[in-house]
């Protein structure tokens, strides 16, 4: 009986305690990602859709054909989105010193900047920053998570 009335009492509390108003600030879901799509336009779409990231082979910058199939969903997209901007960060995995590194992800942030350029980006929209080895995507001294931070990141703005 007591157990009842505890886990009554319990469920009260929390109900109380949670805010069920409609301060639309408050709350993140829109009608978009309650459908899994995202809102025409937003960065959110555009990492959903056109993907945001491309990836190397070990010490190169040079843009795979797998590569191209996804600068090419990206060009259509800013092509659509006029009013947005993207830095595109080039990303190294851990091997090598910092500053080979920092060179090769400025190569590849650049061959990823000259490719959507290529595809009818407009280059005024572009900037590009290179952070080597610091920033890995993935945590872990084997090939698989040095295929990973092996990256160009194309961040919309």
């Amino acid at each position: 009986m007591y157990k009842k009335l505890i886990s009554v009492a319990a469920l009260g509390l929390a109900l109380a305690a949670c805010d069920c108003g409609n301060d639309k600030d408050a709350n993140a879901m829109n009608d978009y990602t309650f459908q899994g799509n995202f809102e025409p336009g937003s960065c959110e779409e555009f990492k959903h859709t056109a993907g945001d990231r491309i990836f190397f082979a070990t010490n190169s910058s040079n843009i795979t054909a797998e590569a191209n199939a996804t600068v090419a969903k990206q060009a259509a997209w800013f092509t659509k989105n006029t009013a947005k901007k993207a830095t595109i960060e080039g990303h190294c995995d851990e091997r090598g010193t910092s500053e080979f590194n920092m060179a090769l992800g400025e190569r590849r942030a650049d061959a990823t900047r000259k490719a959507l350029v290529k595809s009818g980006v407009d280059n005024s929209r572009l900037s590009a920053v290179s952070y080597g080895k610091e920033r890995p995507d993935v945590m872990g001294n084997d090939e698989a998570a040095w295929a990973k931070n092996r990256r160009a990141v194309v961040v919309c703005e």
